[in-house]
């Protein structure tokens, strides 16, 4: 693994992967969204000596996986606008760079696939960075963009017995609106990919029940940790609610619908 400085400007992304329940986090997505995310990633025909490039590698489950399928002879380039999981996991045909998506130098028509999750919901400049990993691709390249939609289901008691919207939740979508967080951008890939010139776009949505003691349930928990008191000092939610919404996770009648993880999937036109 060969780690290379890229310059980068303060980020605004909710998640700061310094923050408490980072490591959590990521390993609850790990277990709840890998295995979908390498079917989409084989279904490419990702294989030795391609070149991919990774988005906003986080906890570095999906660059661990891409290369040891891409081998020696490939290359794997993974971002994140600080790498502390991705340095930590010495990963082996990985080369990662402390990058700011949004305002660092990216080259042109070099990765054979381009693959991206939870990523552009929560950048205001989405629609310049999706131009940006498109532009990444070499000719017949492939981009895989995840997303999710929160928009489209919630909880509802009168559907399932134990469903319930919690108060923290509503606190926590209200936050990532007022930081420019697109709750329903997942549903927009498919048009948004096409739009950006890709042929053989196809999209697919995924989603989980959560319960208690699940990797939904703990996903949930890790998120609520670390936007603790940024939900507080907003006052989208008092410290008793939140206390309360904690328990409420781990009730053995606990249950609601996770967001739709959208993928989105097309290739660059080859001349």
């Amino acid at each position: 693994m060969e780690t290379k400085a890229r310059h980068s400007v303060d980020s605004t992304y909710v998640f700061d992967n310094a923050g408490c329940g980072a490591s959590a986090r990521f390993a609850a997505l790990s277990e709840m969204y890998d295995p979908g995310t390498i079917r989409h990633l084989e279904q490419c025909g990702v294989s030795a000596g391609w070149w991919c490039l990774e988005v906003g590698g986080g906890g570095g489950s999906i660059a661990a996986w891409l290369g040891e399928c891409v081998g020696p002879s490939g290359r794997v380039v993974v971002t994140d606008i600080d790498p502390r999981f991705l340095e930590s996991r010495k990963l082996r045909n990985v080369e990662v760079w402390r990058h700011n998506i949004v305002t660092d130098p990216l080259p042109g028509a070099m990765f054979d696939l381009v693959h991206a999750r939870l990523v552009l919901i929560h950048l205001p400049e989405r629609e310049s960075v999706l131009e940006r990993l498109v532009a990444a691709l070499k000719p017949g390249g492939w981009l895989v963009d995840e997303d999710f939609d929160t928009l489209s289901l919630v909880a509802d008691p009168m559907v399932s017995r134990g469903e319930v919207l919690l108060k923290t939740q509503v606190a926590m979508t209200r936050l990532f609106e007022s930081r420019g967080i697109r709750r329903g951008f997942g549903r927009l890939l498919f048009g948004r990919l096409r739009a950006n010139g890709l042929i053989g776009v196809g999209a697919e949505g995924r989603m989980f029940m959560i319960s208690a003691a699940t990797p939904g349930a703990s996903l949930m928990r890790a998120n609520y940790e670390q936007l603790r008191e940024a939900m507080i000092e907003a006052g989208y939610i008092t410290q008793d609610e939140f206390e309360q919404d904690l328990a409420r996770l781990e009730a053995a009648d606990f249950l609601t619908p996770s967001p739709i993880m959208w993928a989105a999937w097309g290739r660059r036109p080859a001349p």
